[in-house]
């Protein structure tokens, strides 16, 4: 019996595919905000996500964003939106699959039975990452150094977490501006700049001399443990 999160605000499609997917002998698990979504994601470890974009507390994509560096269930999205590139850049972040709303059940099951065919069986790493003094809470969304919280904006913490799912990787300008602005910003390498600053300053013991955030000069930058 397969476990599958069901992430919607709307009570009506909530219970919709619930029902349908209770009749595929599937446990269903429902959540109704993108942090609702991450901590039931690290309680009940599911096989599945069902994920709509448009929720209360933020959009869809950040949840993908902020579960794929330690959570490797397959996610299905379902979503009034429905232009090519909404689709493409669900795929991008991390998504699987992509169904329109509406759509029909017979649909909906085969595209959800696909996925649990091809999932890869692997556990859930540790939502909790450290590097020097920082402990990063992926499931909780939190960032605590020295034992003292530390608060990052939305794009700051977007772009911690690229680093942190890529360790001793080299990242280009172009890479990450295209994953955390978007890809209409692949040419915006100022922005990235001052974040990295501004990271820096929050993260690194010296920010002058970084020890996890480092430049690869006319590259990028790496993060390093």
């Amino acid at each position: 019996m397969s476990t599958i999160l069901l992430v919607e605000d709307d009570p009506q499609i909530r219970r919709f595919v619930r029902l349908a997917l209770q009749g595929e002998n599937c446990t269903v698990r429902e959540a109704g905000s993108v942090a609702e979504g991450l901590a039931a994601t690290r309680d009940h470890r599911p096989d599945l996500l069902i994920l709509d974009l448009g929720l209360p507390d933020g959009d869809g994509l950040d949840l993908i964003a902020n579960l794929r560096p330690w959570a490797d269930a397959p996610i299905l999205v379902l979503s009034a939106r429905s232009l090519e590139t909404d689709k493409v850049t669900a795929l991008d972040r991390g998504a699987d699959d992509y169904l329109a709303k509406p759509f029909g059940v017979a649909e909906l099951l085969a595209r959800v039975r696909a996925l649990l065919r091809r999932r890869t069986g692997r556990e859930l790493a540790d939502p909790q990452i450290g590097f020097g003094d920082v402990v990063v809470d992926l499931a909780r969304r939190t960032v605590v150094r020295a034992g003292e919280g530390v608060h990052l904006t939305p794009i700051e913490y977007r772009l911690l977490t690229l680093f942190l799912s890529q360790p001793d990787r080299v990242l280009t300008q172009r890479q990450i501006l295209r994953e955390v602005w978007g890809p209409g910003h692949s040419d915006s390498s100022h922005y990235l700049r001052v974040y990295v600053g501004r990271l820096r300053h929050k993260l690194e013991i010296d920010p002058t001399q970084p020890r996890h955030l480092v430049t690869e000069t006319g590259v990028g930058y790496r993060f390093v443990f």
